[in-house]
């Protein structure tokens, strides 16, 4: 049935609508297309749980239209039901441009409020990416990403901003959990899968009111952090290429746009000796116009990092790297120059009003972008059917059995077995009955298969489960956790888990947020690499219901010293790693993968 307008019409042809309802709308409507604020799980009529303003209020006064989910919702009904309800607010408006949700990944167990969320009660939990890669297969990455697109769609959410595509070849860089690792190849073929499974297997070369548009960060690359620190904070926004390796970096981009990626997000970082003028990547033109509009023809939207005019307040100034001197409204010019179509984690519409009023940019340059988010509007049928969702089968799709089982089950899938004790005498799968002695598990974890007790000397085994070391800064509240320093643990750390090896057969299960430097703790029983693999699961592994299936998508480095000797570019450049890409241990046999992920023995 047509609507009040053609490009309301699906009859009508997809540029047909979109040019009239461009010619329909204000400046002011144009303008609100261009800015992509964050919501929180609450009421939009209300603040936020971070004290900022409703959605409801700037898509009221603003035009605005685009929103990033933040938080995880008690329920899927309830986010559905915030998605419905911004829907008839955008319906307020004469025009009625529909809103469109995205959201960081929210399937495993990161919460960082600016970087992933906790898969919560609500969503299916899996292990983070790094624990996709691990398992090496491009079929159970498309099957994830199947799974989260059908989770997505029951409550609105139509935009992931992800997947985080950057190879990690600093070790120290705190951000690699959310990728795929060291290896361009093994990323960028992991990376294409995600877009295909995100798009719909059966949805062909296009976007379909059944898909959940992606957008691969962070462009070019965001893995050679100077130092491994990172560019949220302004110490860290130096990329640095001493070894030339700039092409290996943006190589999973080509892939994913080949894959039919259809949005893209580049760094805060700035490159640092390259051909490139020394400004964050989004303010870039050579790498957004020259490099990814030219050169990869991505016709694409682009959206910034968050964050990169206004900034949030006195501890988080904006991230301008580069361009730092520039005023708010002249950034704002500066991204647009540099082919930006969308401002992420930004509300301040007036600057953008103010430059196209002054002269300063053009409207016809404001509708190549608005022309851009509304072809994706269209396409997922935003305009159409799929503008409301229904909020009472909400609960009944997100995190279902088939979904959490299928979760779990690549949970520990991606559990890599990196030492087993002696080969004759294996310390894994641990005999059931056996008396237990833990550390960062929960007890209950071992019912059915052990008792726990209350000491090391009473224990036949000790099981303590780990984190990367972690030396942030506080000062930097909880983005700290993305300045995290060495990869050694403390003296007090490292002294405790070896007073355990020295008492009772130890096994040390490491999160591998980061690659932490091992060789101290190779006398315990057995060390496991996970990355988000709940208690249960874990210990279901552990006592051989199942096998640890993963292979190390990193080098491990065996010192610091190696590290800080590496260059942040440059793949596999520590020297003489403790355990390198690809080692793995199965119960039966060891289990290598070669670089390019196509063979094992």
């Amino acid at each position: 049935m047509a609507g009040r307008y053609p490009y309301e019409d699906p009859a009508v042809g997809l540029e047909s609508r979109i040019d009239d309802l461009l010619a329909r709308m204000e400046l002011e409507d144009k303008v609100g297309l261009l800015y992509h604020q964050y919501v929180g799980i609450t009421d939009p009529e209300q603040p936020d749980q971070y004290g900022r303003p409703g959605a409801a209020e700037h898509i009221r006064e603003r035009r605005m239209s685009a929103f990033f989910v933040q938080g995880s919702p008690p329920t899927a009904r309830d986010l559905a039901e915030i998605h419905n309800a911004l829907q008839r607010v955008a319906l307020e408006h004469p025009l009625g441009v529909p809103v469109t949700l995205a959201t960081d990944p929210r399937h495993s167990v990161t919460d960082n409020p600016l970087t992933a969320n906790a898969a919560g009660a609500a969503f299916s939990a899996w292990p983070e990416a790094l624990g996709l890669a691990a398992t090496r297969s491009t079929e159970l990455v498309e099957s994830f990403a199947e799974t989260a697109r059908q989770e997505y769609l029951a409550v609105g959410i139509r935009v992931g901003a992800h997947p985080q595509i950057d190879v990690t070849t600093e070790p120290r860089w705190a951000r690699m959990v959310g990728t795929f690792g060291e290896d361009a190849e093994l990323t960028g073929r992991l990376g294409a899968a995600y877009v295909r499974g995100f798009r719909g297997r059966d949805a062909g070369d296009t976007l379909t009111p059944l898909s959940v548009a992606t957008m691969p960060k962070h462009f070019p690359g965001g893995g050679p952090q100077k130092d491994g620190l990172d560019p949220h904070f302004s110490d860290g926004k130096e990329q640095v290429y001493p070894g030339g390796f700039f092409e290996y970096h943006l190589q999973p981009f080509i892939d994913v746009i080949k894959a039919g990626a259809t949005q893209m997000m580049p760094y805060y970082g700035m490159p640092v000796g390259t051909e490139h003028e020394e400004v964050g990547f989004a303010f870039n033109k050579s790498v957004i116009t020259g490099i990814l509009r030219e050169r990869l023809e991505f016709d694409g939207i682009v959206c910034t990092d968050f964050g990169v005019i206004t900034g949030y307040g006195e501890h988080f100034p904006a991230k301008a790297w580069g361009v730092e001197h520039l005023s708010e409204e002249d950034r704002v010019v500066r991204l647009l120059e540099a082919g930006v179509d969308q401002f992420g984690g930004e509300n301040r519409t007036e600057h953008l009003m103010s430059a196209v009023k002054g002269g300063r940019v053009t409207e016809a340059r404001i509708d190549q972008s608005v022309r851009r988010l509304l072809r994706e509007k269209f396409r997922l049928g935003l305009f159409d059917d799929a503008r409301f969702v229904d909020a009472d089968q909400a609960n009944s799709i997100v995190g279902r059995l088939d979904f959490r089982e299928a979760g779990v089950a690549a949970q520990k899938a991606s559990l890599t077995l990196l030492t087993n004790g002696p080969s004759d005498a294996p310390t894994l799968p641990a005999r059931p009955g056996i008396k237990v002695y833990v550390e960062g598990v929960e007890p209950e974890a071992f019912a059915g298969y052990a008792n726990v007790v209350a000491t090391p000397s009473e224990a036949d085994l000790a099981v303590v489960r780990v984190s990367a070391p972690n030396h942030a800064d506080p000062a930097k509240s909880f983005l700290g956790s993305m300045h995290k320093g060495s990869l050694e643990y403390s003296d007090g750390d490292q002294e405790h888990l070896l007073e355990l090896i020295n008492t009772v057969p130890t096994v040390i299960d490491v999160f591998f947020d980061r690659p932490p430097i091992l060789e101290p703790l190779m006398g315990a029983a057995a060390l496991v690499a996970s990355f988000g693999t709940s208690d249960r699961p874990f210990v279901e592994v552990l006592f051989g219901d199942g096998q640890p299936g993963g292979a190390l998508p990193l080098d491990v480095p065996r010192s610091m010293a190696a590290v800080l000797e590496s260059r942040e570019d440059v793949p596999f450049d520590t020297h003489d790693p403790l355990f390198r890409y690809g080692h793995g241990l199965s119960y039966a046999m060891p289990v290598t993968v070669t670089s390019d992920g196509d063979g094992a023995n």
